[in-house]
């Protein structure tokens, strides 16, 4: 079966590696659509991958067979010797010539068997394209077809098989062709969108992705059918798109239209010089006019390539940087049907909040989205769970609260009753312990800059709490003291919920905080760091942080249990692949800090969750969670700082 390993994510969003019998294919991947005759092609296999680092392609295998001059090379050399390319190759079955034409001459196992013969690296089911508009009961029918000739395939092909996911504008049925398909194929490609994206129905086209993503197999690589504009690329990979075909770049040049990133464009309306890549240094796009009209079209096709080569980068370093949220909203802007299709993805959260991360470096406010992304909505919701655990509490005045004023505000009133604090941020009202906490913690909005920033002073902000009567006195950094044990009581909490935190001896801990901003960023007992708190305010627990908890709460401490063959692998800092994970925690989340044991409860190391609970154990390759200390390990090198995002 499929060989696809996960290396670095952004929730659903993936950086993987699908191993190919040519070489891998690093994802998210552009895969350009090629026309099997080379005589045809706007730029060669060759060209696009030693120009612009393009490794794969798409061709479409049904083309080859229908041409005999093709198929005869094609046979005789492969398709690698016939397009000249020694990189992976994906071929297409002429599914899409069967729904654009009504039919096609060939079977599927004639298909399949052809393309098995001329060596596609992944080739593909001959499916029953399903029109979105098309009545449940056709749908149905086709889905069932599809599946049967899906598994006729299987039977017969060696190499990878990428099966589609079918079943028109019907979320049962999507989920239900996502499942079966996943216990078939390799590659996972959802079908029977190309009308949605050509017409800009992109609402009904992340719903359509959005029933199926969920049932998909976390160990096959996911495949959007016709995703061909670059502006969809960074929607497509947040719903955990992996392998993009694309045709767009030749059918726009053929009618005049630069693709960009942010929208299309016709050439005869290119007045200035807007673009200085490479190609356009060496002849703008205000000189192409000069060009045939042969030349001038292969000259866009290039230009329409590089610009998609572009995005797709952008999408991998977004995914790497845990921005492609921010990116997504920003390319929303380029028309309002992907703003659409960006608010209907918002109003379903749940699709999200499995694999949705701990913890990113930073929040940035983009549009008015932002606010309604699932790490807010995940938040808000334990908010509310922390907060029905504690007293009625006190609303702070209007101020920019920083962590050196926590010193100056009273915990108890004037009747010795304790007082819990909130403070109203942009994303409601917010215990101030929790003030630190991603995503309210590295917050950067709109209303911070909307007047100029000036410091506000502690004596400001101690008049305004003594002109309470109810506060009585100031008593001043007195209650520094109470302050670090609500902290530390709170992080404690947040990261491992109430019961656990209610077994940690709080008065034997103590915290580290930053010389120059005072937030916190260890707790410690006996000079010995227990956990590591980063920017994202939350607490990871050390090596030693880990033994403390396992002995304070055994068998309540959420962890991963470490099958015995890597157990000493793990116990010497190696990470954790998921194929030896035994089990996993459902209370853990990606990017969360936990314990690692074998199954006798011992504790091996602590590490960050790359996967999510329920997607270990179901991969067959790549690392579950990498490991950030064990028992060797210097706790020097546990509390080592995460780099600042650029905003400070």
């Amino acid at each position: 079966m499929t060989d696809f390993e996960l290396v670095e994510r952004d929730g659903l969003a993936r950086l993987g590696r699908l191993a190919t019998p040519h070489g891998p294919i690093e994802t998210p991947a552009l895969l350009p659509v090629v026309h099997p005759d080379p005589a045809r092609q706007a730029a060669s296999p060759r060209w696009m991958r030693e120009t612009f680092g393009l490794g794969a392609v798409i061709t479409s295998a049904y083309i080859t067979w229908r041409s005999p001059p093709l198929q005869a090379i094609a046979r005789e050399r492969g398709i690698h010797g016939l397009l000249d390319f020694d990189g992976p190759i994906m071929t297409d079955s002429g599914a899409f010539q069967q729904h654009a034409y009504g039919s096609v001459e060939i079977t599927p196992q004639e298909s399949l068997d052809f393309q098995e013969a001329i060596g596609s690296d992944i080739a593909t089911v001959l499916d029953v394209f399903t029109e979105p508009e098309a009545p449940r009961e056709q749908a149905a029918e086709g889905l069932e077809l599809t599946l049967e000739r899906a598994r006729a395939a299987r039977a017969g092909r060696k190499g990878l098989l990428a099966v589609p996911v079918q079943g028109g504008a019907h979320p049962e049925l999507r989920a239900r062709s996502a499942e079966a398909a996943s216990r078939i194929g390799d590659v996972l490609a959802v079908g029977g969108v190309v009308p949605l994206l050509e017409q800009y129905r992109f609402v009904e086209l992340v719903q359509a992705v959005a029933a199926a993503r969920p049932h998909l197999a976390p160990d096959r690589a996911v495949h959007l059918f016709g995703a061909g504009h670059p502006m969809t690329f960074a929607l497509g990979a947040l719903l955990g798109v992996d392998l993009f075909d694309s045709s767009a770049y030749i059918k726009f040049a053929r009618r005049g239209a630069l693709l960009l990133a942010d929208g299309t464009v016709p050439l005869t309306g290119v007045r200035e010089r807007i673009c200085e890549c490479a190609l356009c240094r060496e002849r703008p796009l205000t000189d192409l006019g000069e060009l045939s009209a042969g030349d001038r079209e292969v000259h866009l096709a290039r230009h329409n390539l590089l610009t998609s080569a572009e995005e797709m980068a952008r999408v991998r370093q977004a995914i790497r940087d845990g921005t492609l949220w921010e990116l997504v909203e920003r390319r929303a802007t380029a028309h309002p049907a992907l703003r659409a299709a960006l608010r209907s993805l918002l109003a379903t959260p749940e699709l999200f909040l499995p694999t949705e991360p701990d913890r990113r470096r930073a929040f940035r406010e983009v549009s008015a989205e932002s606010l309604l992304r699932p790490s807010v909505i995940g938040f808000r919701r334990r908010v509310e769970e922390y907060r029905a655990r504690r007293t009625t509490a006190r609303l702070l005045p209007a101020v920019p609260l920083r962590p050196e004023y926590l010193s100056w505000i009273p915990r108890e009133d004037r009747e010795g009753r304790p007082l819990e604090w909130v403070a109203r941020t942009p994303m409601g009202e917010v215990p101030v312990e929790l003030l630190e906490t991603y995503p309210v913690g590295p917050f950067l909005g709109v209303t911070e800059f909307e007047s100029p920033r000036r410091a506000f002073p502690v004596a400001a902000l101690r008049a305004l709490l003594e002109a309470d009567p109810s506060l009585g006195t100031d008593r001043g950094s007195r209650w520094q003291a109470d302050w670090d044990r609500v902290q530390i009581r709170a992080l404690l909490e947040w990261r491992y919920g109430p019961e656990i935190a209610g077994r940690l001896e709080i008065s034997r801990l103590k915290v580290g905080r930053s010389r120059r901003t005072q937030r916190v960023r260890w707790i410690e007992s006996e000079g010995r760091p227990l956990w590591v708190v980063g920017n994202d305010g939350q607490a990871h627990p050390t090596y030693g942080g880990a033994e403390w908890l396992l002995a304070s709460a055994p068998g309540l401490v959420p962890r991963v249990t470490v099958h015995p063959d890597a157990a000493e692998f793990v116990a010497a800092g190696r990470s954790l692949f998921s194929k030896f994970v035994v089990r996993a925690d459902p209370a853990l989340r990606v990017e969360m800090t936990a314990p690692l044991v074998d199954p006798s409860d011992r504790l091996l190391a602590v590490g960050r969750l790359l996967l999510a609970p329920n997607e270990m154990g179901r991969m067959s390759r790549g690392v579950a969670v990498r490991i950030t200390g064990h028992a060797r390990s210097p706790p020097d090198l546990e509390l080592e700082p995460e780099p600042l995002p650029l905003d400070g």
